[in-house]
């Protein structure tokens, strides 16, 4: 077919080549096979060299003939088609300006060059499809394949890198495009399949999954540019719109990609119209496609909010389109679109130079976040939450809406979700670090300037108002305007005079006074500025004129108050003067003023508003500093969340409000110390971040003024510190030295200040040394080194200073090593000699303290002694002369008080001291001296018997080495070694129970005193008596025969004693007991219980804290009375609760405990004699049962409480049982377990606190169901509404009219309980009363021994009970007086 007779028409897929559709189409005519092509296309460069780029009129074949054998052909030749191709598009436009600009051109050379055109773009881009689509499927192995290599692999398949020749390809057809290519058509109107064949390569290209990867960037950036191209000069806009919403619904990478290109094509290329053309077409898809197609929205979401970022301006005018997405249930769309209108905001809306009409949009983009702040998807409260905090971190927030936004943080700290929680502490840190008005922000600095200003502000205005009242002669002064300027001052004595109560106030106004002269009196006070008179009048005035105008229609509420005085004031010289233009011929007049009085007027106007600016500033600084402060106390309680990132968003927060000088933020510097326990590590390293930010890097010209403000920030934190506070803050400095953050300046300024080398206080002096002392954890060398300095600083002054001596004493224990002396040490543990000049210092300041009554030799006294077991060899040799040395000065004091005394007096008297500070000077060395032989003394025969082994085994003959295999060798020793173990651990508790309690011993001498004491406590002081209980805890921790025989003496005190500092002392003892001696414990865990109900806070505090302690152990075991704990939940004590809280927190990681006990808590609670009120009732279930998670423990509770409504035997029982179901996250399961035990509760539904229970757990499920599911629930709430309103006849009805779909759904669940079982057929829980177990030998009947074959299920401890409660029959107190409505319903079933 001859060039100028034949079309080429463009097909949808390459085989429309092969067969002729139309007159004068082209037409292939043979797919030549592929031996012939390396010569047919070598054929074909010969030809294009002789005719240029027409000579692809002759061999479009050739090139056919590739492109359909592509997958087949050797790699090199398909780089040499691309190459040529190449070469000939580009050949071809090259030469079209000139052939396109010729006006002699034939219609067959115009033809000739379209065809030229159309096929050279065809084959290209067919050619460009098809590397495209092997790369594709190469990708796609190496993926499989994995490893080194890919690239390699890709480039051998192909022959070259083809992501290298992509960019080339698209900007020739750019290039070519940019053409005015249109004339080579008829009517210059070009064809859409031209457009659509380029365009769709583009959007092919996208498809790729690796487009967006940043080394196909040129790519990304070809195409975008190739694209722009046929919009402006093809008409490619709606075709692009409709593709590029497609290709977001169907491909998650594109988002990025596309905005990239539509913000060139906006920017660049000047098509900003696409832009409202896409957001249109997402604007309109309806809220069900975008729930049902989630990744699509998703697509939608991203595309927006990166393109918001890009151009906030160009989006802006299309943002209306987009507001209804605000509405609809999609919350992925409503946070698009809030982060849309933040970006227009932090972008384009910023700045006080803002015409009308921009601010106007700028504040109701503010007023949608601020609405959506409230927003009930909390993923949409945490996003706005963040938006805001970019909008405050960039300063571009309204200071009018400061305030505003800041409430709104603050509301959002009590959000339910954590991580709204965790983006409002960040807001609040935000506004804490940009904060307009000051670096310091405390209440108690800002509350005096201001109130210094008000001050200043009243006495101007009263300055100003004689010249006021001069110039009234000739001009009057508007009352609008007197009224704006008195107005903030009277609205700030208002506000405080509200918050203030109500106080008796004298009698302003008599009975012949009229309402005119009062309205006088008020104006004129208000002229004075005496606003609170003014105010204390008006108030009088409201009640004495109840139906007189203008007093009438007023309360108390601060709005309608000010309309009031407004009312009043402004009535008096024109009360119908509306507006300003009113006064313009009265203030023409003025003219006629003195001309001296003309230059201070504007001056001192210009004073008086900088003074108001002044006064509003420190207002607004006074309550954003006020907000701050209610904030510390909200987030100061999250500070033990569960969630890491949240805590460490919480200390971030107190480490800034520090910096910021808010006097409450120490409180929670203080408060994180024991999160340096978290096992989290993220959260100890923001501790130790925080700290290290906090004290390690003080300001300071020099390194001694720098280690000065070190130390003393570090000392404010040891101001009445708590034990536990000191610890932590050990372990902190401890950190900080091992890893030599603290410099040699500070423990050089440390020392300077204990050794009182620069002058400082007592208390500066004690914490230096408690300073040094916590160093000495990381870096014992630091007290090590000094001993002897420190012995001398503490311990060598008169008169004895016992703080400064106990803290020595806790410094010098740092030195060692405390852990037990592990088998394998070479060395002994360190210890000093028994001569040592700290141990004869030590003994003297004991014994010579002793007989003064200073109450710090106690404390003093017991770190001595530990001191002394812990570093000296033959401890007990030097406490005992102790002992020795303060019973002989308690001796001759009572010798010496019987001869001075009347000898007839038979019975000789001590002072109370003496004997208190002996008997725990006593326990004190007992319990050290248990604790000496348990670790020292056992670890040390340890070490010793496996040096001894090593040694031993070393000098043994190696022919007798031989003898015995190394398997053999092993096992031998470990049993020596095992047994080793018990003999030294019998040797010690020989000791124990024998020897140090024996007559011969000195600790024997005092149990005769001590019991004296303990079995008296009417007779002496309870100082004493608290002294003697916790001695005699310590005696019986020694020896299990002295335990067993006074642990009922330790009960009774414990539970008789009349002062709570013994019975605390007590809880303690025996808690530790339970420890040593859990079996002799055991039979009185009750009376340990029962102190968790005692009326001293101390005690039930002590006592939570011990049975925690022993529970989480597994030292006691868990009965039913750990629904005393539960009890706590509601203590009126915060720290009490929150021990309770974090009990179960910690108990409900144990398997299934909270599940197993919450039957008997439910029973003990729900008991009428000894149980709790409703209300409290209810706060304690809510906590517990939110432990229950799993559905199988749901399903089974489920069905336990519905069954326990047939034992249940008053109407708070019912009420209780209910909430209890309504608490537990329900499943679709559990609603059946509902179903098949109705006949349990559904008698009880008349009562209306039992109905709205059950109807609020059918909102519950209704909230989650599956569509398929939700005729169970309609069911289910059908007959709980029949039940409430006719009771159990009522349900028959129901039954009766649907046909027996009951029976059906019963037949689906074979193996439920059946509901004709008898009363005892229920649950074996025990009753709610949780009755006293019955001692019958009745058997039980037949029908309860029938084996059920469903599947086992998870029991309850309460559950296991005795075969005697498992009897069907009843005994006389349990048997029910009433017979309830379900039995008599289920019988009328039966006889039917």
């Amino acid at each position: 077919m001859s060039p100028q007779n034949f079309e080429f028409h463009l097909p949808l897929a390459p085989e429309e080549l092969l067969k002729s559709r139309g007159v004068n189409q082209y037409v292939v005519q043979e797919v030549l096979p592929i031996k012939q092509l390396p010569s047919q296309l070598r054929a074909f460069q010969s030809a294009f060299r002789a005719q240029g780029p027409l000579a692809m009129l002759e061999h479009f074949d050739t090139i056919y003939s590739i492109l359909h054998h592509f997958r087949s052909i050797d790699p090199g030749l398909k780089e040499d088609t691309l190459e040529f191709l190449i070469k000939v598009v580009s050949c071809h436009s090259q030469e079209l300006p000139s052939i396109l600009d010729d006006a002699t051109l034939s219609v067959s050379d115009r033809t000739a060059h379209l065809n030229t055109l159309k096929m050279s773009c065809y084959a290209l881009i067919r050619l460009l499809e098809s590397f495209e689509n092997m790369t594709g499927q190469t990708s796609l192995i190496n993926l499989d394949v994995g490893g080194r290599g890919k690239k390699a692999r890709a480039k051998a398949a192909l022959g070259f890198d083809w992501e290298e020749e992509r960019q080339p390809v698209l900007q020739l057809l750019t290039q070519l495009l940019q053409l005015d290519i249109r004339h080579l058509w008829n009517h210059s109107v070009i064809e859409e399949e031209f457009v659509s064949l380029v365009t769709g390569c583009c959007y092919r290209l996208l498809e790729n999954p690796t487009i967006g990867h940043q080394k196909n960037r040129p790519t990304r950036e070809a195409v975008a540019h190739l694209l722009g191209v046929a919009l402006v000069r093809y008409n490619h806009m709606f075709s692009a719109t409709v593709k590029i919403i497609q290709m977001l619904q169907h491909f998650e990478h594109l988002p990025s990609v596309l905005v990239a290109a539509v913000s060139l094509w906006a920017t660049d290329y000047g098509m900003k119209s696409i832009v409202g053309e896409i957001v249109r077409e997402i604007g309109q898809k309806c809220p069900q496609e975008l729930s049902r197609d989630t990744a699509g929205t998703k697509s939608f979401a991203a595309f927006l909010t990166e393109l918001a970022e890009r151009i906030p301006a160009v989006l802006m005018s299309s943002m209306c389109i987009l507001l209804d997405h605000l509405n609809e249930e999609n919350y992925v769309m409503r946070n698009a679109v809030l982060a849309a209108m933040a970006e227009m905001v932090l972008q384009v809306l910023k700045g006080d130079q803002l015409e009308e009409t921009a601010r106007e949009t700028r504040d109701q983009f503010l007023d949608i976040l601020q609405a959506h702040v409230h927003d009930v998807n909390s993923f949409v409260r945490s996003r706005v939450l963040q938006l805001f905090t970019r909008i405050v971190q960039q300063k571009v927030l309204p200071l009018t809406r400061f305030q505003a936004v800041v409430a709104l943080a603050v509301g959002r700290l009590a959000d339910k979700s954590v991580l709204v929680c965790k983006n409002a502490i960040q807001l609040l840190a935000s506004f804490l670090a940009n904060n307009p008005f000051s670096c310091k922000l405390s209440d108690a600095d800002l509350a005096g300037p201001l109130q210094k200003e008000i001050q200043k502000l009243q006495d101007m205005r009263a300055q100003r108002r004689p010249v006021a009242a001069y110039s009234l002669s000739a001009a009057a002064l508007d009352p609008e305007e007197e009224w704006e300027a008195m107005l903030p001052e009277l609205k700030s004595t208002l506000q405080q005079l509200l918050k203030l109560p109500q106080e008796e106030e004298v009698q302003q106004i008599t009975g012949t006074e009229t309402v005119e002269e009062v309205k006088g009196r008020i104006r004129q006070l208000l002229a004075k500025a005496s606003y609170k008179q003014a105010i204390i009048l008006t108030r009088e005035a409201t009640s004495h004129f109840q139906e007189s105008e203008p007093f009438n229609h007023t309360d108390l509420e601060e709005d309608s108050f000010l309309n009031l005085l407004g009312i009043i004031f402004k009535g008096s010289a024109a009360p119908t003067q509306e507006s300003h233009g009113d006064n313009v011929p009265v203030l023409a007049n003025s003219k006629d003023t003195p001309s001296a009085s003309e230059p201070e007027g504007p001056q001192r106007d210009d004073e008086l508003v900088k003074q108001e600016m002044l006064v509003q500033y420190l207002q607004d600084a006074y309550s954003f500093s006020q907000k701050v402060t209610e904030a510390i106390g909200i987030i100061s309680k999250m500070m033990y969340e569960n969630t890491s990132t949240v805590v460490q968003e919480v200390i971030e927060f107190f480490v800034m409000v520090f910096q910021f000088g808010v006097p409450q933020a120490l409180f929670g510097v203080r408060r994180m110390l024991p999160l340096i326990w978290s096992k989290e590590p993220g959260v100890r390293d923001a501790v130790l971040n925080a700290y290290r930010q906090l004290y390690l890097s003080p300001k300071g010209n020099s390194a001694r003024a720098t280690a000065q403000a070190l130390i003393q920030n570090l000392s404010l934190l040891l101001v009445d510190a708590s034990v536990g506070t000191i610890q932590c803050l050990e372990e902190i400095l401890c950190e900080f030295v091992q890893k030599g953050e603290i410099k040699p300046a500070v423990t050089q300024l440390l020392w300077e200040r204990a050794t009182e080398k620069v002058p400082c206080s007592p208390l500066e002096r004690c914490s230096s040394v408690m300073l040094l002392g916590m160093m000495a954890r990381g870096k014992p060398e630091i007290v090590g080194s000094n001993l002897d300095t420190l012995v001398k600083v503490g311990l060598e002054e008169f008169p004895p200073d016992y703080r400064l001596a106990q803290q020595v004493c806790l410094a010098i224990a740092n030195i060692s090593d405390r852990r037990k002396p592990s088998l394998g040490e070479r060395q002994p543990p360190f210890r000093l000699p028994q001569e040592h000049r700290l141990f004869e210092r030590l003994r003297e300041m004991v014994t010579k303290g002793f007989a003064h009554p200073d109450p710090l030799w106690i404390p003093f006294k017991e770190v001595a002694v530990t001191l002394t077991y812990q570093l000296a060899e033959s401890p007990e040799v030097i406490c005992a002369q102790m002992l020795q040395g303060c019973a002989k000065q308690a001796l001759e004091k009572l010798e010496k008080n019987t001869i001075e005394e009347d000898p007839k007096d038979a019975v000789p008297k001590l002072p109370t001291f003496l004997l208190m500070n002996l008997l725990s000077l006593a326990g004190d060395v007992a319990l050290q001296q248990l604790v000496h032989l348990e670790h020292a003394v056992s670890g040390e025969l340890g070490r010793r018997r496996v040096l001894q082994e090593e040694q031993e085994h070393r000098t043994k003959d190696p022919k007798e080495k031989s003898t015995s295999s190394e398997t053999t060798m092993e096992e031998e020793m470990g049993l020596v070694g095992a047994t080793a173990d018990d003999t030294e651990a019998e040797l010690i508790r020989g000791i124990c129970e024998k020897e140090l309690l024996d007559g011969n011993q000195v600790l024997a001498a005092f149990v005769p005193l001590l019991l004296k004491v303990c079995n008296n406590p009417g007779l002496y002081n309870p100082d004493l008596c608290a002294a003697a209980s916790l001695t005699l805890g310590k005696f019986c921790m020694i020896s299990a025969p002295f335990c067993d025989s006074h642990l009922r003496l330790l009960f009774t005190m414990l539970e008789k004693s009349s002062l709570p500092t013994v019975r605390s002392n007590l809880m303690v003892a025996t808690g530790d007991l339970a420890i040593r001696f859990p079996n002799l414990v055991d039979p009185w865990t009750p009376h340990l219980y029962a102190r968790l109900r005692d009326p001293a806070q101390q005690v039930r505090r002590t006592a939570g804290l011990v049975m925690t302690h022993l529970i989480l152990k597994d030292m006691v075991k868990v009965k039913g009375q750990v629904s005393e704990m539960a009890v706590l939940l509601i203590d009126p004590v915060p720290h009490i609760a929150a021990l309770a809280k974090n009990f179960f927190n910690e108990l409900s990681h144990k398997g299934n405990a909270i599940y197993n006990l919450l039957p008997d808590i439910i029973s003990r609670l729900s008991d009428p004699e000894g149980g709790v009120e409703e209300e409290p009732f209810h706060t304690i279930m809510k906590q517990l049962l939110s432990y229950i998670t799993k559905d199988k423990q749901t399903e089974s509770l489920v069905e336990k409480l519905c069954q326990r409504f047939r034992t249940a035997r008053t109407e708070r029982q019912y009420r209780d049982l209910a909430y209890c179901v309504s608490q537990l996250p329900l499943t679709e399961r559990g609603l059946h377990k509902m179903l098949d035990n109705f006949d349990c509760f559904g008698d009880k539904l008349l009562d209306d606190s039992v109905f709205a229970a059950f109807l609020s757990v059918v909102g519950k499920l209704r909230r989650w169901a599956k569509p398929e599911g939700k005729s169970t629930i309609d069911e289910f709430e059908q007959k709980l509404r029949a039940c409430h309103t006719r009771g159990m006849d009522g349900i028959e009805e129901l039954e009766a009219g649907q046909g027996g779909s009951q029976r059906a759904l019963s037949a689906k669940k074979p193996a439920a309980v059946s509901r004709q079982q008898p009363l005892t057929s229920v649950d074996s829980d025990n009753d709610f009363v949780t009755p006293k177990p019955r001692r019958t030998n009745r058997p039980r009947p037949n029908t309860q021994q029938r084996k059920s074959k469903k599947k086992a299920k998870v029991t309850f401890s309460s559950d296991e009970a005795s075969e005697d409660e498992l009897s069907a029959e009843m005994t006389e107190e349990e048997t029910p007086k009433r017979t309830t409505p379900i039995r008599r319903a289920s019988a009328r079933r039966q006889r039917s």
